[in-house]
């Protein structure tokens, strides 16, 4: 039996989700989360096998920072991450913090019920879509930007100096310039604002 937390802050797709995994003979829902930081506390209180977990919630917290916590449990369960966001930020961030699959929402059950099965036996389980970016982006490294870099342009998307940028990432200012040093290296540009327009348009941003 593989036992399931499911994170997302909405409760009619964490509705939908329990009623489609519970369906199967195999498959149980152990808990629900409506945030990260519940995410970890019922993934420790129950040992599931597999969290199912969303990116974006009503947080500071993401689903990304919560996969990360639950990786490092002395008992740690497998991420499968299901989201609406395809973005090479969201994608790298989320396969770095050590998620085993990663699937859209409109994925069919059918895909959903295997990848949960594949990365519940510790197998990567990624969308066709998503494993193609994947290695679109090792085929292209030159603008490949890490995911820390990633977190800092979307910052600079928001608006934020680079002190609020170093305050949110607790980071130095010194380190902020270095990586947008890096980021207008990779991408060609020479100002904040080309840097987050080149990054939108490579898909590597919202």
């Amino acid at each position: 039996m593989i036992r399931i937390v499911i994170a997302d802050d909405h409760p009619v797709v964490r509705a939908g989700l329990r009623a489609l995994l519970e369906g199967e003979s195999d498959l149980v829902v152990v808990a629900e989360a409506s945030t990260p930081d519940e995410a970890v506390d019922l993934a420790v209180e129950h040992s599931p096998e597999l969290v199912l977990m969303d990116l974006q919630f009503r947080s500071t917290a993401t689903g990304a920072d919560a996969t990360r916590s639950l990786r490092a449990l002395d008992a740690p369960p497998y991420v499968l991450v299901l989201t609406n966001y395809d973005t090479d930020g969201d994608i790298l961030g989320a396969v770095e913090a050590g998620a085993s699959g990663y699937l859209l929402k409109d994925a069919p059950p059918g895909d959903l019920l295997a990848a949960v099965r594949a990365a519940a036996a510790g197998e990567s389980a990624l969308a066709p879509a998503i494993a193609g970016r994947l290695m679109a982006r090792m085929r292209a490294p030159q603008v490949a930007l890490s995911a820390r870099e990633i977190e800092v342009l979307g910052l600079v998307a928001d608006g934020a100096s680079n002190s609020r940028i170093a305050a949110a990432l607790h980071i130095s200012d010194a380190t902020v310039k270095s990586h947008l040093v890096h980021v207008f290296s990779k991408l060609g540009v020479s100002s904040r604002t080309a840097a987050v327009s080149a990054a939108r348009g490579l898909g590597v941003l919202r």
